[in-house]
């Protein structure tokens, strides 16, 4: 069958339509992006404001046309962060649902946590043992550990690049104090969980997700995507290092300019690049391998575990 999921993160709106059955290894068929940085569009009050709204249904109506036109039998629509921690929550998922039909689910971090993990688990399957996983969105930092397709240990932190940029990175290139005090308060914030995850001992394969790790690695020297999906990726904590200050005194545009940097994700880099170096730091990771499946992949092979079932 031709399944859809509709992916309301806290950067893009992301429509992926794959080719899958029960068993079998979902096919990518199609993919409809739109740029909305719902994270970017809260107010002073937390809320996602009119204008917000308005544009978030016109997005999610642009995606259902493309569902439609793709021949997508079942749509899997969910929201992320931005719409889970803005304080009309409620307001904007009655209002998209009236104005488009779509029910939204909203993932609780948690859930993306342990989402993304079974996504990472089936691709590298069980030989690679113990895994950890961090996958930077747009509105969190998502982190989980185990040896199963359910981690032992999954936790969300308020850390997207895009959050943290808009509220610690005003300049362009942002001042030295204003990064200096980003720096601090990512470290404090992750410091909080490591505990939770040496406890369960050491990791056989460290893995990242995400659009900013696959750019930090490309940056870094990896592969191309136009390359596929089956060259091996990796980021190394040496590498990131020597990145952070070069990235720290360009501006958004010069960021842009870098190898596999797309110029909507460009001004965010620098933030996502703090997250990625302090969680390798504080866990100990001195390299990591990135994977090309995520939440969307494991909200897809949750449903099909589901329809096997049945």
């Amino acid at each position: 069958m031709r399944l859809g999921v509709l992916d309301v993160g806290s950067n893009t709106v992301h429509l992926l339509v794959v080719d899958a059955h029960p068993g079998a290894r979902p096919l990518p068929a199609h993919s409809h992006k739109a740029d909305l940085r719902l994270a970017q569009l809260l107010d002073d009050s937390g809320a996602i404001g009119d204008n917000g709204i308005h544009r978030l249904v016109a997005v999610v109506q642009d995606a259902l046309q493309a569902a439609e036109d793709k021949g997508v039998e079942d749509l899997l629509p969910f929201a992320t962060s931005a719409v889970r921690e803005a304080v009309n929550a409620d307001d904007v998922l009655a209002r998209v649902e009236a104005e488009t039909g779509v029910r939204l689910q909203v993932l609780s971090g948690a859930e993306e946590a342990r989402l993304t993990f079974l996504a990472v688990r089936r691709w590298f399957g069980w030989s690679a043992g113990k895994l950890l996983v961090l996958d930077i969105g747009g509105g969190s930092l998502e982190i989980a550990y185990g040896i199963d397709e359910e981690p032992d240990a999954a936790v969300s932190l308020p850390l997207g690049a895009g959050r943290l940029t808009a509220g610690w990175l005003p300049g362009d290139p942002p001042a030295a104090e204003d990064i200096r005090a980003l720096r601090r308060h990512v470290r404090t914030e992750i410091a909080r969980s490591v505990g939770e995850f040496s406890r369960l001992g050491t990791p056989d394969h460290v893995v990242a997700t995400s659009k900013t790790f696959k750019q930090l690695a490309r940056i870094a020297g990896a592969a191309r995507s136009a390359e596929g999906l089956y060259v091996q990726r990796e980021l190394k904590r040496e590498s990131l290092e020597a990145w952070v200050p070069r990235l720290a005194s360009m501006t958004a545009e010069q960021r842009g300019e870098l190898p596999g940097v797309s110029e909507g994700r460009a001004g965010q880099l620098l933030a996502g690049a703090l997250v990625a170096e302090g969680a390798m730091d504080l866990f100990g990771v001195e390299s990591l391998e990135v994977c090309p499946w995520a939440l969307r992949e494991g909200v897809i092979l949750r449903r099909l575990d589901h329809m096997g079932s049945a």
